[in-house]
């Protein structure tokens, strides 16, 4: 078995989601990939720009396994991917791209490109239209190397001339933003809106509701993002109801999506915030030494015994802002599966 379901996993399952969710769900955020795609001969390069943790969950994640995740997670539902690679100057991003397409074709999965910015607009467009690829995923990670990971902006790894022909092609791009302030920061706010208004062909999904895990993270971020009509949000990896919450009353149902970030979100843990830092407790001894990581923390045996997957979190957290905000149940199947359906034209 890829990993084990255990009888907490059943009963969190049956008990706060298996009622809750629609019968058919669409997963706009997944990463596959395999071992033999990472170069150890750069494994320094710009590493510093992304946290570590996310590594000890999964070292590769194949297409069956995705696959089997969703079997193993929820077993009476169907659940449509929406794939891309690993966004890493460590991954060979030719071998990653060139996996997505031959798995998005293979089982009749929508696929994103990941992009760099030192591409020409020539070679973007015959990497997407030659793919199979419905849009892009560009990564922070891919910014010049000269650039400080705090002082890195949208446009350091999604240039204007990418825009420009994402733009004119009508292309999805799954955007994962910059920068310690995560969404409240000013740059980032001006740099979306100056998407959503520049580029309005752009179908734009800001990924992780722009990395605000924590109250601290989001300013008066909701303020700004309540004069957009058009960019969407997905809340993978975000156990944050608050957030999920105030994302829900500024941009309404139909402008967000679930999305999971797997095959991360197979950890077993429960977040916290403290001091504006989110901080994933976990099992004793399950991720290795987790004593230098400023975002994780080790439990009891006891408590640790009681923790489900990460996944599981995300849904609960989006039940509980589902509810404070008196979505119904037609709502709530557009976010999970209706709205990213029309996006990618999932019939």
């Amino acid at each position: 078995m890829l990993f084990d379901v255990k009888p907490i996993d059943r009963q969190i399952y049956r008990e706060k989601l298996s009622g809750f969710l629609p019968p058919k769900i669409v997963d706009v955020h997944t990463h596959i990939w395999l071992k033999s795609f990472i170069r150890e001969s750069q494994e320094a390069q710009g590493t510093a720009r992304t946290v570590s943790w996310p590594g000890r969950v999964a070292e590769d994640n194949a297409i069956e396994d995705l696959l089997e995740t969703y079997r193993l997670m929820f077993p009476d539902r169907t659940v449509t991917p929406v794939i891309f690679g690993s966004p890493n100057r460590t991954v060979d991003t030719e071998a990653t791209n060139d996996y997505v397409s031959r798995s998005a074709r293979t089982h009749g999965l929508p696929g994103l490109l990941v992009s760099t910015p030192a591409w020409s607009v020539q070679h973007l467009e015959q990497e997407v239209l030659g793919g199979g690829f419905l849009g892009l995923k560009p990564y922070l990670s891919f910014a010049p190397v000269e650039i400080p990971a705090g002082e890195i902006t949208i446009f350091d790894y999604l240039p204007h001339a990418h825009l420009e022909v994402a733009d004119s092609q009508g292309w999805v791009i799954m955007l994962h933003i910059p920068r310690a302030a995560r969404l409240r920061d000013p740059v980032n706010l001006a740099q979306l809106l100056e998407i959503e208004r520049a580029y309005p062909n752009i179908q734009l999904i800001v990924a992780h509701i722009g990395r605000a895990y924590c109250r601290e993270d989001v300013g008066k971020a909701f303020d700004v993002l309540g004069q957009t009509s058009c960019m969407r949000f997905d809340f993978s990896a975000n156990t944050n109801s608050w957030v999920i919450a105030q994302l829900i009353r500024t941009v309404g149902p139909q402008r967000i999506l679930f999305g999971s970030d797997l095959p991360i979100l197979r950890m077993r843990m429960r977040r916290i915030c403290e001091d504006g830092t989110y901080i994933n407790l976990v099992p004793p001894g399950l991720y290795g030494d987790v004593s230098g990581d400023a975002h994780m923390r080790e439990v009891s045996r006891d408590e640790g015994q009681r923790l489900s997957f990460f996944l599981y979190e995300e849904i609960m957290a989006f039940r509980e802002a589902a509810e404070a905000t008196g979505l119904t149940t037609a709502e709530v199947a557009d976010i999970f599966y209706n709205n990213a359906a029309r996006l990618f034209s999932i019939a």
